[in-house]
């Protein structure tokens, strides 16, 4: 029976690539180097803010860049990122329909801390606790230290959990956390990716979901 609901956070709950891209492009400019279509951070993001500014410098990168670079794209976020951010259509009911019934639901997500504790709130409220992001100088996703920190906080053991994102680290994560992993086909990876690391169960839609949630209670 899944008595909680751990949801990842951008490609998952929040469609936030183009504020994602635009930021990241904005530290490109700011160092004269040339910037990225926003389909490409569809595979840059997943394993944290240093790891798409990394993937976003490329063959520029050097120690130098990086750290001015990681300036600049979060100051532009830190002001930017709410620009074109939205919920996927019927994520908010869903997680209302979780409230109402009992089920509880937290995010955990390899965007940097910060920026999780305005944009889960924001956007549903209370819906979501508790919610964990990455912060600087602990291990991202797909380390199983914030789910068990969930489990912990929430007094679950793993197999009343399910562990939904969109990439192929959220179902390492869930691997490494022994809860059920599912894939979600709305966000920015594909099913392959999804399968080959581990997925039990895909849901292409957010009513697919909510049936899995729903028929597992």
């Amino acid at each position: 029976m899944v008595k909680a609901v751990i949801f990842d956070l951008d490609g998952t709950l929040l469609n936030t690539i183009t504020d994602i891209a635009n930021g990241c492009n904005f530290a490109l400019e700011q160092l004269g180097l040339p910037i990225h279509p926003v389909e490409a951070y569809k595979y840059f993001v997943g394993n944290g803010r240093n790891a798409l500014v990394r993937s976003a410098l490329g063959d520029n990168f050097t120690e130098e860049r990086y750290a001015q670079a990681l300036v600049y794209n979060d100051t532009h976020y830190a002001a930017h990122g709410e620009d074109v951010t939205a919920p996927y259509d019927g994520i908010l009911d869903l997680l209302q329909a979780c409230r109402k019934a009992g089920i509880l639901c937290a995010v955990v997500s390899n965007k940097p801390h910060q920026f999780c504790e305005v944009l889960v709130p924001k956007y549903f409220g209370d819906l979501l606790n508790p919610i964990y992001g990455c912060v600087d100088g602990t291990a991202p996703k797909p380390d199983p230290h914030l789910v068990f920190q969930v489990l912990e906080t929430l007094d679950l053991q793993p197999e009343d959990v399910l562990y939904v994102g969109d990439s192929g680290v959220d179902m390492q994560t869930a691997k490494n956390s022994h809860v059920k992993a599912c894939g979600v086909l709305w966000g920015f990876r594909k099913a392959d990716e999804l399968l080959a690391n581990g997925a039990d169960v895909l849901c292409e839609t957010v009513a697919d979901l909510e049936q899995l949630i729903f028929a597992s209670k």
